[in-house]
């Protein structure tokens, strides 16, 4: 899921520059919107890989 918040990352930094560029403000708007759900998603993925991580941490202490 972090490849695919980089990917909605990139795909918002392009319509925001795009919006810019056309004076389009609903494109810009929706460009930061791509942005900050990809951040959230790779967020998400990077927590439960820590979640993941410590778990496997417990299991091995404890054999």
């Amino acid at each position: 899921m972090a490849d695919k918040g980089k990917m909605d990352q990139a795909k918002g930094k392009a319509k925001e520059a795009v919006g810019k560029v056309a004076d389009n403000d609903r494109m810009k708007a929706e460009g930061k919107m791509d942005q900050a759900k990809g951040k959230a998603k790779e967020a998400m993925s990077d927590a439960a890989e820590r979640g993941r991580d410590a778990k496997d941490s417990m299991r091995d202490k404890h054999r």
